[in-house]
Formats: C-alpha cells, sequence, structure tokens
C-alpha cells in the first residue's frame, strides 16, 4: 500500500521546513524538477516567508508518493488526477491501493531458459520449426541466439516430464493449446464475477470514497485465493468423473 500524503506530527519538536534546495536534496529529485511540478500543482503552495518558500514534511510525502507513482507506470497526468482526487477529500493511496489490487498478477510462475543443447537433449528430434512455432502461437516461449526463455518453470517441467513418459510433443502442446482455451473461459467466468457482485455498477475506480475503496481491496484480496480454489477443486472433481467414467467404459468393452 503506498503511503498517504499527511502532516506528520511530532509532539516533542515542531516540523521540519526545508528551503527548496534542501526539498530536492531529502526527495532526491533535482530543484529544477521540484519547480516543475509545483507548475504542474502537483506541490501545494509552500509557505513564504518574505521572498523565502519554506516547505513542509507534507511536501517530502508528496514527491515520494510521485516517485513511487511514476516507478509504478503512471503518467505525470494520472498522477494529476488522482492527487486531485486525494484533494477533493478522499486518500490518494486507497485509491491507488485498489488499482494494485485489481491488476496485480495472478500467476507466481517463475520463466526458465533453456540453450540449444539442453532443449535437443530433453526433445531430441521432436524438436522441430512445427512444435517451436506453436509453442510461439501460445505464447509460452521466445525464441533467442542461444535458446529459448518459457514463461513458466512449472510448465515447461512438466512438458519434458511428459516427453520422458512418451507423450509426442506435438500431443503435449494440442492439450496445452486447448487448456488454455478453457482457463480462458474459466477466467472470463470470475472476472465477470467480480464485475458484477463486487464493483457493481463502478465505471472508474476515482469515484469511490476513501472507505469504500479500501473495502473493496480488502474483498479482492480475499476472492484471489478463492477464485484457485475454486477452480482447482473443480478440475479435480472433474477428472475423477471423467476417469471413473472412462474405466468402466473400458471396463465394459
Amino acid at each position: 500500500m503506498l503511503t498517504g500524503v499527511a502532516e506528520i506530527e511530532n509532539d516533542s519538536a515542531p516540523p521540519r521546513e526545508y528551503r527548496v534546495a534542501e526539498l530536492a536534496e531529502a526527495a532526491g529529485i533535482s530543484v529544477r524538477t521540484v519547480r516543475f511540478y509545483r507548475e504542474r500543482r502537483l506541490l501545494p503552495p509552500p509557505r513564504k516567508e518574505g521572498r523565502i518558500a519554506w516547505y513542509g514534511e507534507e511536501h517530502l510525502a508528496r514527491l515520494r508518493l510521485i516517485a513511487e507513482l511514476l516507478e509504478r507506470g503512471h503518467a505525470l497526468g494520472g498522477i494529476a488526477e488522482l492527487i486531485g482526487a486525494g484533494e477533493d477529500g478522499r486518500d490518494v493511496a486507497e485509491l491507488i491501493g485498489l488499482q494494485a489490487a485489481l491488476v496485480a498478477p495472478w500467476s507466481d510462475e517463475t520463466p526458465v531458459h533453456l540453450d540449444w543443447a539442453e532443449l535437443r537433449a530433453a526433445f531430441g528430434d521432436q524438436l522441430t520449426d512445427a512444435n517451436t512455432a506453436e509453442s510461439i502461437a501460445q505464447g509460452f516461449i521466445t525464441v533467442e541466439p542461444d535458446g529459448i526463455t518459457h514463461i513458466s518453470r512449472r510448465l515447461m517441467d512438466a512438458t519434458v516430464a511428459l516427453v520422458d513418459e512418451g507423450v509426442p510433443l506435438a500431443a503435449v502442446l494440442d492439450v496445452s493449446r486447448r487448456a488454455r482455451e478453457y482457463a480462458d473461459a474459466m477466467a472470463d467466468i470470475f472476472v465477470a464475477l467480480i464485475r458484477d457482485q463486487l464493483l457493481g455498477a463502478l465505471t472508474h475506480v476515482q469515484d469511490l470514497t476513501p472507505a469504500e475503496a479500501a473495502r473493496l481491496t480488502e474483498q479482492i484480496q480475499r476472492v484471489r485465493p478463492l477464485a484457485r480454489t475454486v477452480n482447482d477443486a473443480q478440475f479435480t472433481l472433474a477428472m475423477d468423473r471423467r476417469v471413473r467414467a472412462e474405466y468402466e467404459r473400458l471396463s465394459g468393452e
């Protein structure tokens, strides 16, 4: 969760104040950048004492918030909109926290790189242009001069293990393609569930109050593992039904 922009109160000492150069140094940016943010109204006005502008801890917190939002990939225009929402009485941290919960990755897959020698050892003469093209089309691998990078070590390990068991690589890729279609369909179902039952008529995150954003963020975080649990349980129960039916068919024959 991002740090909210708030005044830092200290009962034992007055709040720290900075001249513009001191503020820039504390934030790790240039004086020119501070002035640019002021011109774009991303920073509130400083306190003036004669010709000297004094900035407080709230200004430093705002600069750190801007830096964090930029690091997350937000453009300055979007940052200005979010900060404007905060200045209208809403908390930027809660709004961004909900956005992060909605778009955070669901997978925890780690990529794996295999060089051409490792691929030939794993797949032999099944390492064909057709199988490579199918893997690329499914979005699983990228081809590099010294080998390939697969987006999921687990899927790559499973593929190698199935081929070791005698399943042709082309058959594994065919099953992968069809399984991906069903996985996309399941994902659509849960996206619709979250959209319709949790988000309701929401069209913009900025329409929420801080309390609503915090509540939805907590709900999304609770629902995410539940969706994975339901998918896993449904798949294993379906396998029980299908394997039993197939066994009975073979026994009958």
